[in-house]
């Protein structure tokens, strides 16, 4: 038999309850009935509505349906579709016990999309800013890449954005991790949150058309470049890698084109020649930018120069389309090999292959990971051969292109943790190295 429930909502909130209805059919919604609270809950195995009349006695009306009878597609967008209206009736004063008057919440929604670490200091700062007693905006959903098996025991892992959302106490149903996000479940989802304004932060997913025409201020994107130089996915390691002395952030509308949206706001900064890509990708994610709930960012967003672009390609690595990039090769200059292992920290990395030769003159090659490195101000003199490599006050120096050195400070091998210079040339008990 099916169970109905008569409820007095605006029309957004009775738009999110409708939809359950083809997914539930047990579930009649009837509208409207004067004066009524709902209250939402849910668990992975049932979803709980609870309907107050303001009656005479106020008795509530319980009503429960487990949603284990549904496929898991199902129950997800039932319960995700629930908790949109719980999100909406907590963040809102919508009812009074005594009157039927509709306040209705001023609180912009905000829809944040990212995976990486760096995406969390985005989510943070949203979320504290949010919480302040005048704030305008909340952070109504978060969208980020699916689970993936990572590290050495290829575990099922949440991005790092997910778990530090879940470590924030972000409900994991306003969690979205489509695998395009052109699919149309999660559009429909998204729909159902009615956003204002989506910001993009290290998402690493293409936007259709369809996704970007929801928010209704648009989606801005946060880019660690001075746009509209260094467009594309790596603009960090591709600006070390170049050896720039300036980058920045700026602040920009999403559009189809590759990064090529008009600018909002930019913040520019001196980049240190020792710095690595992880922690300039972190000191710009921590760049204040402006808001753009006035309505002024779309009258004062400059278009791009077109022929001022250029491009910041993803990592070619191992099994990728075209030559492995992690490897460092000693015939170029010091000062290049060096800005590339700055821009390639942390992932892929760089690594270099080297020979071991005992006092028997048995050679075993190794390979290693060059972690952190210095362009050195010694002469070549400490070399014996051409190929030799040396260790000079605490680093390993190998002779490279144009007479230059480069010294190694940090290195791992395969499986091992990473050790410094000195460790590493006292476990080779007396063998010496050569350059490969």
């Amino acid at each position: 038999m099916a169970l109905s429930l008569a409820i007095n909502l605006p029309p957004p909130l009775r738009d999110n309850l409708l939809r359950l209805q083809p997914l539930a059919p047990q579930f009649q919604f009837k509208f409207p009935i004067p004066s009524a609270r709902i209250r939402c809950s849910s668990s992975f195995n049932h979803i709980s509505l609870k309907m107050v009349r303001v009656t005479p006695n106020n008795n509530p009306l319980v009503c429960h349906f487990h949603t284990a009878q549904f496929g898991g597609e199902v129950r997800r967008r039932m319960i995700r579709r629930l908790w949109c209206v719980q999100s909406q009736s907590a963040s809102s004063s919508l009812f009074s016990s005594t009157s039927t008057t509709i306040t209705n919440n001023t609180k912009k929604s905000i829809v944040l999309l990212g995976a990486p670490q760096v995406s969390t200091i985005v989510l943070d700062a949203l979320l504290t800013a949010s919480a302040l007693p005048h704030s305008s905006f909340e952070v109504a959903a978060i969208v980020t890449q699916p689970a993936a098996r990572r590290d050495r025991g290829k575990k099922l892992m949440l991005s790092p954005l997910a778990n530090y959302a879940l470590d924030r106490g972000f409900s994991s149903h306003l969690i979205f991790t489509p695998q395009r996000a052109g699919d149309d479940t999660f559009l429909s989802d998204l729909k159902a949150l009615q956003p204002q304004l989506c910001i993009t932060a290290a998402y690493g997913n293409i936007l259709p058309t369809k996704f970007l025409d929801i928010p209704s201020a648009g989606t801005v994107n946060i880019h660690p470049s001075l746009l509209p130089i260094y467009r594309g996915a790596a603009p960090v390691q591709r600006a070390l890698q170049d050896g720039v002395k300036q980058t920045g952030v700026s602040l920009a509308f999403t559009v189809r084109a590759l990064d090529a949206g008009p600018i909002i706001a930019t913040e520019t900064i001196e980049v240190d020649d020792h710095i690595k890509a992880p922690d300039l990708l972190e000191l710009l994610f921590h760049k204040e930018l402006p808001s753009i709930f006035d309505g002024s960012a779309r009258v004062k967003a400059q278009p791009q120069d077109d022929s001022k672009a250029t491009l910041a390609p993803k990592f070619c690595y191992f099994m990728q389309i075209g030559p492995d990039e992690s490897w460092l090769f000693f015939d170029q200059e010091a000062p290049v090999l060096h800005n590339k292992v700055r821009a390639f920290s942390g992932w892929p990395g760089t690594r270099a292959k080297i020979q071991a030769v005992d006092k028997d003159g048995q050679k075993k090659t190794l390979e290693i990971k060059i972690i952190t490195t210095r362009v050195c101000s010694h002469e070549n003199e400490h070399f014996n051969e051409a190929d030799d490599i040396a260790f000079v006050n605490g680093a390993l120096v190998f002779p490279c292109g144009r007479g230059t050195s480069l010294e190694v400070l940090e290195v791992q091998l395969p499986g091992k943790n990473v050790v410094k210079a000195a460790a590493f040339w006292n476990g080779l008990r007396g063998q010496k190295l050569k350059k490969l």
